[in-house]
């Protein structure tokens, strides 16, 4: 028998952008957008779990922190973070381990930053680094345990959906997230 799970239904849509966007990004004062190097694994999961939280982010924090610190190691994962001042507000990991396409591992806002004219931005700028190493593609799935924004955002910084698949998800419930009753699986 394994370990206790909570199961979600969820459906998720997978995105390619075949050509950089052609908008630049920009900040006003005072936000900045940087690569963090090296990421900690204590840093990573404190990001993971602030910013994911709300929205099923399950897979990384079941996971041990010796294989997070080898995910983090890998020369080809880069971990970007927004921050407002010295505070960290978003995360983008760009996974460039498929080689000609560069992957959107993980793209998001703290809470309190959402609404604030930034996400388009973030996205830009993590678009413009995943572009300047002249992949064939950058892709990004999402799904409906994300926030309800995220689809519409990625659609209009030009990324095409390629197909969207049901998903039944196996949430160890060791991991401390709270299954929306609409994605429940009974």
């Amino acid at each position: 028998m394994g370990e206790p799970v909570t199961r979600a239904a969820v459906t998720v849509t997978f995105l390619a952008m075949a050509r950089p966007p052609e908008l630049p990004a920009s900040f006003p004062g005072g936000i900045r957008f940087a690569r963090v190097q090296p990421c900690s694994v204590p840093f990573y999961r404190y990001l993971y779990s602030e910013i994911g939280g709300d929205y099923l982010w399950w897979m990384r924090r079941a996971e041990t922190d010796a294989r997070i610190a080898a995910h983090l190691d890998n020369p080809l994962v880069q971990v970007h973070v927004l921050t407002i001042g010295e505070e960290p507000v978003g995360i983008a990991e760009l996974d460039y381990r498929p080689m000609i396409t560069v992957n959107l591992a993980y793209f998001g806002l703290m809470r309190h930053a959402i609404g604030r004219g930034l996400g388009m931005r973030f996205l830009l700028a993590s678009l413009t680094q995943a572009w300047s190493h002249r992949p064939r593609a950058v892709t990004v799935n999402t799904c409906n345990a994300d926030h309800p924004r995220a689809l519409p955002l990625y659609l209009r910084a030009g990324f095409v959906k390629v197909r969207s698949v049901d998903e039944v998800w196996e949430i160890p419930d060791r991991v401390g997230l709270t299954v929306p009753e609409r994605l429940k699986v009974r």
